[in-house]
């Protein structure tokens, strides 16, 4: 159930981007790295859900490109940082910690592109 759910998001999140979604660049994706039920509470438009205690075993069913860019976010930062340090001892090279999902609301909202 929940790789259903993964995939949905993921999916939702695909057709978000090629639709004019806030992220844009299809070689680009984001990781909502918070808890389900904070990113069921809301979350960047497009952003995928994988809580930062289990990015190291679904990250590769997700990006197979290890140099894709990969921006993470949660509330604050830290789990962003701490998924961040395992995507890259997994030889991820292209991997943005953005630090907390409200600052990067507010960002979007100041300039949306």
């Amino acid at each position: 159930m929940k790789k259903l759910g993964l995939l949905l998001c993921f999916l939702i999140g695909m057709m978000n981007c090629a639709i004019g979604g806030q992220i844009k660049d299809m070689k680009e994706i984001w990781i909502d790295v918070r808890t389900v039920e904070e990113y069921e509470s809301g979350h960047i438009e497009g952003a995928i859900n994988i809580p930062h205690e289990e990015i190291g075993g679904k990250i590769e069913s997700v990006v197979k490109d290890k140099s894709q860019k990969i921006h993470l976010y949660c509330k604050g930062g830290r789990r962003a940082g701490i998924a961040k340090d395992v995507l890259e001892k997994m030889r991820y090279t292209n991997v943005i910690n953005e630090g907390g999902y409200e600052d990067i609301k507010k960002r979007l909202e100041k300039d949306p592109n």
